[in-house]
Formats: structure tokens, C-alpha cells, sequence
């Protein structure tokens, strides 16, 4: 394994992880579309929406810098919905992989989705607390992906021509970090909530998703499903 030299590695251990959410915008018939077919277009975007503000809630109410990176409306449309919490930073082109790749020279960084209606404070804590001892810390989903990655220093090779939106992308994303040497630190594995079979373990958001109504006028979500704390 390369080491870091020592003044580099003891200004990373140093420093606040950057914290990375990506989202788009919830209009409706432009967000969860697996799960349209089970709830609606309208209640697609209500869950989208409340899984955003529940992760966007987890992150800001920690010390570290909090970016927003968002698709599908202007800054200024997020910054009236979610409020002025964090950085809201307009991803950039390309597929996943590129649009990862455009953070990871801020490392530490830690990268989430919003999709992980179980997520809390507490992963998010393990997850920063993991990279003052590790250098990769990966919070596993249970569909074989990832609901967090996060990074003492840059290793866009994880992100490099992934098959993602597999299963396939958990084993291969441990088997680069072999090749590199690298033992990454594993927190608590959680479900995504990604197609209608997973509405199942949160009665909640399908509860949500019945009262959806259209508008035009993205606010916070005014019910709070009963899994939140």
C-alpha cells in the first residue's frame, strides 16, 4: 500500500470531511420513476421529496461543509425549498460516474444519495468519524449498491466505468479497493428505497405518497412519516 506522507495524511485526519448529496428537483414524473407504476407520479415526487429533506437534514446538522448537488431546476429553486443550509453546486454532465468524479479532489469527502429513508445522525457520524481511522468508508445497501462512500483522499478509480444501478456495484467497488490495498471501514447496511416491492418495510411513505396533491410550489414536506425521529 502507498503511504501518504505524514504531513498530508495528518492534515487530512485534520480536516471536516466535505458532505456530498446528490438530488433532483421533485417534479413529478421526473423523479422515482420505478415507482410511478405503484403510487403516482404525484407520490413518487412527494416520497422524493421527503427522502431529500430527511438526508439534507441529517447532513446539515452536523459541523461539516454541506454541498447540494442538484439536476432538474436552478439553485434558486432549491434554495427556496431546502433553505440556505448548504452549497448548491448544479452537477455536472455526463453519467454517474462523471458527475461523482467532479468532487473527489475536495476529499475527504463523504458522498450520499437520497433514497435511504433509514439513514440517520448516527450513520452520518460513523461515516465521519471512519475516516480519521480509515481510509474508505462505505455504507452498504442491501440491494448491492451503496447509500454512502466516503474518502480520505481522491480515488476516482471507484468510480470509473461502474455498473451502477446493479448489483453488481458493492463487489466490485470492494474489489478495486483490494487491488489498491485498501481495507475500507463497513457501517450498518440499510435498504434504498428505489422500486414499488420496497414500499413495503415504510408503511409511512406509502401513506405519504396517498395524500400527494400537484402543485406547483415545492415546500417542505408537511407530514412526517413515523419512522423519523
Amino acid at each position: 500500500m502507498l503511504a501518504l506522507p505524514v504531513q498530508i495524511a495528518d492534515h487530512l485526519l485534520m480536516q471536516k470531511p466535505h458532505l456530498v448529496q446528490f438530488t433532483r428537483y421533485p417534479a413529478a414524473g421526473e423523479c422515482k420513476s420505478r415507482l410511478i407504476p405503484a403510487v403516482g407520479a404525484e407520490g413518487a415526487a412527494a416520497i422524493h421529496r421527503h427522502l431529500t429533506e430527511h438526508i439534507f437534514d441529517c447532513l446539515t446538522k452536523t459541523d461539516c461543509r454541506v454541498t447540494l448537488a442538484y439536476t432538474g431546476e436552478e439553485a434558486s429553486a432549491f434554495k427556496q425549498w431546502l433553505g440556505t443550509g448548504a452549497v448548491f453546486t448544479a452537477q455536472t454532465r455526463g453519467d454517474l460516474s462523471q458527475r461523482l468524479m467532479a468532487f473527489v479532489d475536495d476529499a475527504p469527502i463523504i458522498f450520499f444519495g437520497s433514497d435511504t429513508p433509514d439513514l440517520s445522525a448516527r450513520h452520518v457520524s460513523a461515516a465521519i468519524a471512519g475516516l480519521m481511522t480509515h481510509r474508505l468508508v462505505i455504507g452498504p445497501a442491501l440491494d448491492g449498491g451503496y447509500y454512502l462512500i466516503g474518502m480520505r483522499e481522491p480515488l476516482p478509480q471507484l468510480f470509473g466505468d461502474m455498473p451502477w444501478s446493479t448489483d453488481q456495484v458493492m463487489p466490485e467497488t470492494l474489489r478495486r479497493a483490494q487491488q489498491m490495498g485498501i481495507e475500507p471501514l463497513l457501517l450498518e447496511p440499510l435498504s434504498d428505497c428505489d422500486v414499488p416491492e420496497d414500499l413495503q418495510q415504510w408503511p409511512a411513505l406509502l401513506e405519504l405518497a396517498s395524500k400527494a396533491q400537484p402543485s406547483a410550489d415545492i415546500r417542505r414536506c408537511t407530514m412526517k412519516p413515523a419512522f423519523e425521529s
